[in-house]
């Protein structure tokens, strides 16, 4: 048990040190990075919590989460790639999750980025989802219900934003998609799309 807790700290420092270096504007956009990918899968090796959706684990994982790595990107960052290699100057400030749990086996989550775009100022955009799980305490399954945008500080100015717009996807349209959970401790947390986009978390 020391052992591993030792290694998981070395692990951690390693892996933050290497995100940081790398600058938020380029962690979150595609562009993965082997030596951060080899570091999170020994990381995931000795992970500490093997059923972060049981209950017993669920208020470690609840709260706000900043995304500070996706090796392949995330939705609005990959849709973003062609808008800035047109136009530039597009600055991601932050992404993040917020999980609460509604009941023994779901959480709400909402997926959130706010970001800068030449000329039109600050924009915010969520994804309102739900995890469900049944027997296996690491796999959900994850639909999103509702997605917003709202300007929030139009053309740079701060004093002043527009109303939010938030379109409901009807039940039938929407999809559901596998999220693992497979790293969670009290200062990292690791998330896996079913694609193996790999997703690395710091509380907010």
């Amino acid at each position: 048990m020391a052992d591993d807790e030792a290694k998981r700290s070395s692990l951690k420092t390693e892996l933050l040190q290497r995100i940081e270096a790398l600058g938020l504007q380029q962690s979150i956009f595609p562009s993965p990075d082997e030596t951060i990918d080899s570091i999170v899968q020994r990381l995931e090796n000795v992970n500490p919590t093997v059923r972060p959706l049981s209950v017993n684990h669920l208020s470690s994982l609840v709260g706000s989460w900043q995304l500070i790595y996706a090796s392949r990107g995330t939705v609005v960052t990959r849709k973003l790639v062609s808008l800035r290699e047109i136009g530039g100057g597009i600055k991601i400030k932050r992404v993040w999750q917020k999980l609460v749990a509604s009941n023994r086996e779901q959480i709400s989550a909402a997926n959130c980025a706010e970001f800068d775009l030449p000329f039109l100022g600050e924009w915010r955009l969520q994804a309102d989802g739900v995890w469900r799980w049944g027997i296996d305490e690491q796999v959900a399954k994850v639909t999103f219900g509702a997605f917003s945008v709202q300007v929030t500080k139009p053309f740079g100015f701060s004093s002043w934003s527009l109303p939010e717009l938030k379109i409901p996807v009807l039940e039938f349209l929407r999809n559901e998609a596998l999220w693992t959970t497979s790293y969670l401790d009290s200062q990292i947390r690791v998330g896996r799309g079913a694609t193996g986009n790999l997703f690395v978390f710091r509380p907010l």
